[in-house]
């Protein structure tokens, strides 16, 4: 749907968006569809049933768990916010989205995202100071730092992404309005937009440098004390058990930075949005489902407050 814009003759103002989702077959759609919806599902039924054992069980009452069941809860909402309408895209039905539809999924995706780098950063602080620290960890990182930490990390990503946010409700849209997408991102507005976007993309740009490199930076230093330090750990078993603390966590890292580091950390956006389709895949579904699984549910204290949930009469 278009509409023609006030003294401005031979202008039309776009009002509603088509998401073009994935390519291929019904037969693909089919299979694409039951993927997507398996993997949806078990992320929601993971993250909830880490949310529910942290809040529940006094003895994961600690910084670590505090972290994992905010992420937790973080995650729910952010597979929410582009998962459900993807599903429905590939079924073929409710293509269509309106620019404040649109405008709304973009700000609550990216919101959600800029959370978890926030988070991830307060996350491998918390296992810096537990290793490294052992001793002085509970003093340093009580109760009321990991409250302002994670608190720090909700309000940050939300008011961050409220500036590109803002700048897209200035740009104009004439026509076409295909997405070639299958959510609302920051790209597809820079592609589709008939006026200068050079504020936008600034804005994205330096965004991603402060938000995604800044963050894995301070994850990356984390590591690199963390692992100085296992091993300098005299017992073998000492440093096994210190590995298997950290090592699931790096591993989602690289995956989370690695792939939104090649969508973000570009000067210019107008890439091939097939490409950016498939990485977004790794940041909307598979991180999403992944986290639940390597964070916590293979921790021997998950593991048991599950089993004592599960068994409880």
């Amino acid at each position: 749907m278009w509409e023609h814009s006030q003294g401005r003759q031979n202008e039309t103002r776009v009002l509603d968006f088509i998401l073009l989702g994935f390519p291929g077959s019904p037969y693909l759609h089919i299979i694409i569809f039951i993927l997507f919806s398996t993997m949806y599902i078990l992320t929601i039924l993971g993250n909830v049933t880490i949310f529910i054992l942290v809040v529940t069980n006094r003895r994961l009452h600690i910084p670590m768990y505090f972290f994992l069941c905010n992420l937790s809860f973080l995650e729910i909402w952010y597979t929410t916010a582009s998962v459900p309408k993807t599903l429905a895209i590939i079924l073929g039905r409710s293509r269509s989205v309106s620019f404040t539809g649109c405008i709304l999924q973009m700000y609550f995706v990216f919101a959600f995202g800029c959370t978890e780098y926030f988070l991830l950063s307060a996350m491998a602080y918390d296992r810096y100071l537990a290793i490294c620290f052992p001793l002085q960890y509970y003093t340093i990182m009580d109760i009321s730092l990991s409250a302002k930490l994670a608190f720090g990390s909700w309000l940050c990503g939300f008011l961050v992404i409220s500036i590109p946010a803002f700048l897209i409700t200035r740009l104009s849209f004439c026509g076409p309005n295909v997405i070639n997408h299958f959510y609302c991102s920051i790209d597809s507005w820079i592609v589709l937009s008939c006026t200068d976007t050079y504020a936008i993309e600034t804005a994205a740009f330096v965004i991603s440098i402060i938000v995604i490199l800044g963050s894995c930076l301070t994850t990356l230093l984390s590591y690199i004390y963390i692992i100085s330090t296992i091993l300098r750990i005299p017992s073998t078993k000492g440093q096994q058990k210190a590995f298997s603390t950290c090592s699931s966590h790096l591993a989602v890292v690289i995956i989370w930075y690695g792939s939104t580091i090649f969508l973000f950390v570009k000067p210019s956006k107008r890439t091939s949005l097939e490409m950016t389709k498939i990485v977004n895949i790794l940041n909307t579904i598979v991180t999403p489902l992944l986290n639940p699984f390597i964070y916590t549910l293979r921790n021997k204290d998950v593991k048991e407050a599950l089993r004592n949930c599960l068994y409880w009469r």
